[in-house]
């Protein structure tokens, strides 16, 4: 009849059962994006099963996650903030005992500018899906900047152009190319000199690469003549987008 001492004992037993499954990987999940004004957040929260992902009880929980995440600003302050007068990672413990998988908050990201559109592929549920991208842009319209945020989610560029890109990204694929390019050189019935390699050949594949792997060089999957760069499109409607998660 010791009301508190039963609520003590099955919180233990939950905290226990949590415990258990916290080695256990959780691998499947959601990913959430919540926009507001010039502001935009992208939160992924793991489960060990697609099953839980499709679990309203899950997904009320990650909703809820993404709220809170329009006012922090990493992973860790989301981990620690308030919801519902616990924390987030407490919350997650508690979810984890009652509906019995491991379950982990990965990561946030946020975006801020002038507009940003959202994009969720494969959605589960409103605004929740296996992959979430954010847009921030000036100028132009919602329906093309939520194009360019399906065509993120489709080709997953690197970076939005080749100023954003990692150094050292591009000196490591330059390094790749070298070197590729002297093993196909060496079993050629007809061997360059390595100076026409490097003068000649690496700088038109490493401007491929670079087309390839920048948001703005790449061909923009809706264009209509399938030449269309995502850049050429967005200067076509006087939008400049400014980032992308």
């Amino acid at each position: 009849g010791d009301m508190e001492a039963a609520i003590d004992w099955l919180r233990t037993k939950g905290l226990a059962k949590a415990a258990k499954k916290s080695g256990r990987t959780a691998a499947e999940g959601l990913v959430a994006v919540k926009v507001a004004g010039g502001r935009g957040v992208a939160v992924e929260i793991n489960s060990e099963t697609d099953f839980v992902a499709k679990n309203a009880e899950f997904q009320s929980m990650v909703s809820a996650i993404a709220d809170v995440a329009m006012g922090v600003d990493s992973t860790e302050a989301l981990a620690a903030a308030d919801i519902g007068g616990k924390s987030v990672t407490d919350m997650i413990v508690a979810k984890i005992a009652t509906i019995g998988e491991n379950m982990s908050l990965r990561r946030m990201a946020s975006l801020e500018g002038d507009s940003v559109a959202a994009y969720i592929h494969n959605a589960a549920a409103e605004g929740m899906g296996k992959i979430g991208v954010l847009v921030a842009y000036s100028g132009g319209d919602e329906d093309l900047a939520r194009g360019i945020a399906m065509h993120i989610a489709a080709i997953n560029p690197l970076a939005l152009d080749e100023a954003s890109l990692d150094p050292a990204v591009v000196e490591k694929e330059r390094e790749l190319q070298i070197a590729t390019a002297l093993e196909e050189n060496a079993n050629a019935a007809k061997p360059k000199p390595e100076n026409i390699i490097r003068e000649n050949i690496i700088p038109g594949r490493m401007k491929r690469f670079l087309a390839e792997s920048t948001l703005m060089n790449q061909v923009y999957v809706k264009s209509a003549d399938g030449k269309t760069t995502v850049g050429a499109a967005a200067a076509e409607a006087g939008m400049t987008v400014t980032g992308f998660v």
